[in-house]
């Protein structure tokens, strides 16, 4: 387990990542929360971007890319998700021991890695030769993984960020990162059926499922 990475981040930068992120302050551990800001801090840092809602709003890029909005309302509302699951069983199954700050953190963080999959910069020298060093070099999952553990944050939140997704179905996913998975995997199928996102991007799997509603006329 790595101790975390130390480096200065700008005020703003730092504000940024706090004002995308309003529900870190639901995260009771002043450390855990602290770290996740690092995380994202040295995300952002490391990439093209300095605010995590100037990200594109999409699964991976060009899947699943949102009519508006950026991946600001993909972490939070996977996040409230997943809190929600946390506060239903906290309050039906007492006896069920869920560690409530490791989901928030986990949720907020799960897809810290796009910083990476999701840079212009990136993205450019992949489509210009793949055959060098990957298209993409690294997923967000393996990349948000690196990210978590140089803030410092605790194995249970880097293991959310690298088996939330797919790669999570080559091991077995501890209980918050099940929930987080879910939380994720519901908000976009929730998004893709109510014609939030755009119809070019919606997957094969998911065309399967179910037809896309129109939205209501402002």
């Amino acid at each position: 387990m790595m101790a975390g990475y130390r480096a200065d981040f700008s005020l703003e930068l730092r504000a940024g990542v706090i004002e995308d992120l309003p529900e870190l302050r639901l995260i009771a551990d002043q450390d855990l929360r602290e770290q996740a800001i690092d995380a994202w801090a040295i995300a952002l840092a490391q990439s093209s971007f300095r605010r995590i809602k100037d990200i594109p709003g999409e699964a991976i890029p060009g899947v699943l890319v949102l009519n508006r909005g950026g991946q600001d309302m993909h972490l939070r509302g996977v996040t409230r998700l997943a809190l929600s699951y946390v506060e239903y069983f906290a309050d039906a199954f007492p006896e069920a021991d869920i560690d409530r700050d490791i989901v928030i953190a986990g949720g907020l963080c799960h897809d810290v890695g796009k910083t990476f999959e999701c840079d212009p910069e990136n993205l450019r020298r992949w489509r210009a030769d793949g055959s060098r060093v990957g298209r993409p070099s690294l997923r967000h999952p393996v990349y948000g993984a690196h990210i978590c553990l140089l803030a410092g944050l605790p194995e249970a939140v880097a293991h959310i960020a690298a088996c939330h997704s797919p790669e999570g179905d080559n091991v077995r996913r501890s209980l918050e990162c099940q929930m987080v998975h879910e939380a994720d995997v519901a908000w976009w199928r929730i998004a893709a059926g109510s014609g939030l996102v755009r119809p070019d991007t919606v997957p094969d799997e998911f065309v399967r499922m179910f037809d896309q509603r129109a939205v209501r006329k402002p």
